[in-house]
């Protein structure tokens, strides 16, 4: 019985001391390990996602192919979503203007 229980106890630290190099050797160069490298490189694509969701959201670019391209020089790019915001900040003064005066 005893005899078990040493042997038993032996292979345990044999596995245990194999897991532990195995461990060491899945260690990138930097010293990170792959779930803590896949887990960083995850984070920072949809960080990156996020980041480019919310630009397109302020900005509204408008993302639509014309079916002729134009020459150069006649290209005019214009960001839709602060031109609505402009408009509507001069409507706003308009009509505070228009109370002003009435």
């Amino acid at each position: 019985m005893l005899e078990e229980l040493l042997s038993s106890s032996t292979a345990t630290s044999v596995l245990n001391t194999g897991a532990h190099r195995f461990r060491e050797s899945v260690k990138m160069p930097a010293g990170v390990s792959w779930p803590r490298y896949l887990r960083m490189f995850a984070a920072s694509i949809l960080a990156m996602f996020a980041g480019a969701q919310a630009v397109h959201q302020y900005y509204l670019p408008d993302l639509t192919i014309p079916e002729i391209p134009p020459k150069p020089g006649e290209l005019q790019t214009e960001l839709r979503g602060y031109k609505v915001r402009e408009e509507a900040a001069a409507a706003l003064e308009q009509l505070k203007a228009q109370k002003k005066v009435d």
